[in-house]
């Protein structure tokens, strides 16, 4: 969790560099810094959010977390794909989530080791995992490892409130831009997502 301090240091660096993050905080408030435990429940959990709503991926975690005893690579593993189809798991994703499992087990991953990195070492070593891609690997990052410094530029959200805001509409442009917010991208982030979803009326919860 990130402490008071730490977020209002970062806060008031971002608000100094950046006149449209106090805006921001103006007129919404500040973000909450959203947590969730680290370990390979967090990860199946992101699989499951790629290319869907948070609310779907969330509905389809509690199905699967009904049907076994934890969230854990040895229960998970055991599932047949056609228990995963009837879970609502697409076949693509059945097989990211049990290659996932197959490696811990196999223990040539390992999920409590990155708590131990860097951020570009975790990444280094998330990347090398089918069906973990840049996205997965910043939120992660972000909510599990409370990494200070991530740009998630693979987030629609993030993408669409650059566009907005900035009038930036290039993933490139995005990244010079961000660099300015070094180190604390992070909490850039936080104020991006504050705003695409307080603008549009929606709220998110990210425990479950």
């Amino acid at each position: 969790m990130v402490s008071i301090s730490k977020m209002q240091k970062a806060v008031d660096f971002l608000v100094q560099r950046e006149l449209v993050f106090q805006r921001i905080i103006d007129q919404h408030g500040l973000p909450v810094i959203p947590s969730r435990p680290q370990g390979f429940a967090t990860l199946v959990l992101l699989i499951l959010e790629q290319q869907v709503s948070i609310d779907s991926a969330k509905a389809t975690y509690l199905k699967i977390q009904d049907c076994v005893e934890d969230i854990s690579p040895k229960h998970l593993i055991l599932l047949t794909d056609e228990q995963y189809r009837a879970l609502g798991v697409s076949r693509q994703k059945t097989s990211y989530i049990k290659g996932l499992a197959q490696k811990i087990l196999d223990q040539t991953f390992s999920v409590e080791l990155l708590a131990e990195m860097t951020a570009d070492q975790a990444r280094n070593s998330l990347i090398q995992i089918k069906g973990i891609g840049h996205w997965t690997i910043d939120v992660y990052l972000m909510f599990a490892l409370q990494a200070p410094d991530i740009i998630p530029l693979g987030d629609i959200a993030v993408v669409n409130t650059f566009k907005e805001l900035f009038d930036i509409h290039t993933k490139e442009l995005m990244c010079l831009r961000a660099q300015e917010w070094q180190p604390y991208r992070s909490m850039a982030t936080y104020l991006l997502w504050h705003h695409y979803l307080r603008s549009r009326g929606r709220q998110i919860s990210y425990t479950y």
